[in-house]
Formats: C-alpha cells, sequence, structure tokens
C-alpha cells in the first residue's frame, strides 16, 4: 500500500517568506525597553557568516512566524549589511506567562548542502473504518524527518486516509510517498496512522445484583445460627 502525498516545497521560485532586519547595539536589560518600542531581538548564527545581534519589527515577525514554523526557509535581509540570507528558524523565546515572543533565533544554511528537517503532516480524506464503523482516527507521530536540501524540505506531508477501511489497516513510514529529491529518516515500520474501535460500556442492567445476593445469603445465614442457638438453649 502506498499513500501518495503531496509534498509543496517551499523554494525561492515559490514567493519564499521574507523578513528585514537590522544590526542591534542594545543588550542585556536593555533589552525589556527595545521590546516596549514594538522592536524584537534576533539572533543569526550559522555557516561562514558568523554570528550576528539583529532586531526587527516585532510585527512582522509575529506575522512570519507561524507561516514557516522550522522547516520553511526565510530570506532574511540585513539592511545595514545590504545581504540577503537563506535561513531557518531555530528557536523562538517566548514569556513563560503571556506566551508572547521574546526573541527569534535564526540559522544560515548552505543551499547546496542537504539538511535535516520535521515536516507537519497533514490529515486528508476520508476513513471508512470512521464513518461507517464509528472508529476514532490515532495519530501516533504529528511530525516527519526529512533530509534533503533546503530548498527542497516540504512545507508539509498530505496523508490520504481513505485507505484506512476496518481497525487492522493502518498508515506506516513505509507507506508514505514523496518527491524523488525528499528522502524520509523516520524506521519505515514506524506507525504514523490507525483507526481504534469505539469503546464498548458495559450495561449495568446485565450485571447479576451481587451485592443484593450477598446480603439476602447473609441474612439467611445469620437467622440460621439464631435458631440453632435458640434450640441449643432450650
Amino acid at each position: 500500500m502506498t499513500i501518495a502525498s503531496n509534498t509543496s516545497s517551499a523554494g525561492l521560485s515559490k514567493s519564499t517568506a521574507e523578513i528585514k532586519l537590522s544590526n542591534r547595539s542594545i543588550y542585556g536589560k536593555k533589552v525589556a525597553d527595545l521590546r516596549k518600542t514594538g522592536i524584537m531581538p534576533v539572533h543569526l548564527y550559522g555557516g561562514d557568516g558568523g554570528s550576528l545581534s539583529l532586531q526587527g519589527d516585532s510585527a512582522d515577525l509575529n506575522n512570519l512566524l507561524p507561516r514557516v514554523g522550522l522547516n520553511i526557509p526565510v530570506s532574511v535581509i540585513v539592511e545595514d549589511n545590504n545581504s540577503n540570507e537563506i535561513c531557518f528558524v531555530r528557536e523562538i523565546q517566548r514569556h513563560p506567562l503571556t506566551e508572547n515572543i521574546l526573541h527569534v533565533d535564526f540559522m544560515r544554511v548552505d543551499v547546496k548542502s542537504k539538511i535535516t528537517a520535521s515536516v507537519p503532516i497533514k490529515i486528508l480524506g476520508d476513513s471508512p473504518a470512521v464513518r461507517l464503523l464509528g472508529g476514532t482516527i490515532i495519530q501516533n507521530i504529528q511530525l516527519i524527518t526529512v533530509e534533503a536540501l533546503p530548498l527542497n524540505v516540504p512545507e508539509l506531508i498530505s496523508i490520504d486516509i481513505s485507505s484506512l477501511t476496518d481497525f487492522e489497516t493502518a498508515i506506516h513510514i513505509s507507506d508514505i510517498s514523496v518527491d524523488d529529491d525528499v528522502i524520509i529518516t523516520n524506521p519505515s515500520d514506524a506507525l504514523v496512522v490507525r483507526v481504534a474501535p469505539p469503546r464498548v460500556e458495559l450495561d449495568v442492567s446485565d450485571e447479576a445484583p451481587e451485592d443484593d445476593m450477598d446480603e439476602t445469603e447473609t441474612e439467611v445465614a445469620a437467622g440460621t445460627d439464631t435458631d440453632q442457638q435458640e434450640e441449643r438453649e432450650d
């Protein structure tokens, strides 16, 4: 069984996401004041370009990050240096209470060298085991690890679950088909999606009233002992 999966790649020719940043001269505790003005601190590292302390518009970054996740390349333009780097988001620091983004790390990549990335799974289709048999979809793996050139990394991997016709069928890594320039590195026998049967609830009315029977037997037994004792006393 082979599950055809759409692996939409994010390349420069497909409107690669872009963000404009500038050099940052504020560090340490003073960064909090920077955030109050709508500016977010950014760290850029990796490759041969060295480490850079940058900053960008908080609104622009908050709009960009949910769209690109950790597996879609971003064209980072450093205005002061007149440079354009292909990067991936590698870390996002958030406030522990508000979940607001405090800091972002971008990592440079060589577009000619393969990288390893985690790609989210998107479930498509309709499972007969769910529709007709009342089962529940169980997704064991949320992200698939792939190896590919940076601009060939899929945005997502779509899995059609219409082949799940009963509770015995399942989709494993070996069932997933991707583009020739993408290699899935998860174990081939890893379970991705299955359908669990509905839970069967026990009808209480069908159970024997064990408690009542025990009480009756106890009363009878007690009565018998009393009668025997009275006969001995007489």
